[in-house]
């Protein structure tokens, strides 16, 4: 009997913290974590950017690949939206492409105007991809003025409700 009281308790704890909401993902970058700084060279006229650099501004941060429609996708409508509409926004858009002619094509064919476009041509094994983990999918992060995540996979839809929220 005394070790049925035992079981009955462990159990009862088990099945309680089983129910507790998880809200914060272990994996990867969350909203609220400062985002890791990194500096990388255009390709397409060589400039140099250091993300904390653009501290003081919005900042939404498109790792994408060529070979991956989805990221390839989400990266031509932010980046037209943000040229188009969004003058508080800084965009850097990051490819894992790792050929420079495929960069520069898919570059051409999507009609990426932005002096912030760059190719990791190391792709999935260079550290940028690593400390941001995007073995996970590749991702955007919208940060605010200090650097700090404000969302992840943010659509063009919603980046205006976070812009307006923060001003």
């Amino acid at each position: 009997m005394k070790y049925v009281k035992r079981l009955f308790v462990v159990l009862l704890i088990i099945s309680l913290t089983s129910f507790v909401e998880k809200t914060k993902s272990t994996i990867g970058l969350n909203v609220g974590d400062v985002a890791p700084n990194f500096i990388i060279r255009t390709m397409l006229n060589n400039q140099q950017l250091d993300l904390k650099d653009l501290k003081g501004y919005y900042v939404l941060v498109n790792f994408w690949a060529s070979y991956d429609a989805q990221s390839r996708m989400r990266n031509v409508s932010l980046n037209n939206a943000i040229r188009e509409t969004f003058n508080k926004v800084k965009f850097v858009s990051v490819s894992f492409d790792e050929y420079q002619s495929v960069f520069k094509e898919t570059v051409r064919k999507d009609r990426i105007v932005t002096p912030t476009c760059f190719a990791e041509t190391t792709g999935e094994t260079s550290g940028l991809f690593k400390i941001y983990n995007l073995n996970k999918g590749l991702k955007s992060y919208l940060l605010d003025e200090n650097g700090v995540i404000i969302a992840k996979n943010i659509s063009v839809s919603e980046l205006p409700s976070y812009i307006k929220k923060r001003a």
